[in-house]
């Protein structure tokens, strides 16, 4: 009687779903720029922690409002303004995975500060 020995269990960490899958892009904006990038290193840190290939963070432009008023109420005096700015920042990471795997991925709690939208596509 011979055995045969059963072929290595050669599962990647993450894609063990029989989904294909999928490019999820995650983008994140928020008004201060260490919350952001906080959040992307993290994200990356997860993914790659769990074999899955990602790609970014990517640095969009950053907007930025700008209000400018006078100083004075009353409209009387020197013609003196203020000028107020408000920067937004966005980062866009693509994960190549399932969704049950990134929702195992970005399960963490997110900085309150940064709006993140995720979207996945084929």
């Amino acid at each position: 009687m011979t055995t045969v020995a059963a072929p290595p269990a050669t599962k990647k960490v993450g894609l063990e779903s029989t989904e294909t899958p999928k490019r999820i892009r995650i983008t994140l904006t928020s008004k201060n720029l260490k919350a952001v990038e906080g959040v992307c290193q993290e994200l990356v840190q997860r993914g790659k922690m769990n074999g899955l290939r990602v790609r970014g963070p990517v640095r969009m432009p950053r907007k930025i409002l700008r209000i400018t008023t006078r100083k004075s109420p009353c409209g009387e005096g020197t013609n003196t303004w203020d000028r107020f700015e408000l920067r937004i920042y966005k980062r866009v990471v693509d994960i190549f995975a399932t969704a049950d795997v990134v929702k195992q991925v970005t399960a963490y709690g997110f900085d309150s500060e940064v709006q993140t939208e995720v979207t996945i596509s084929d």
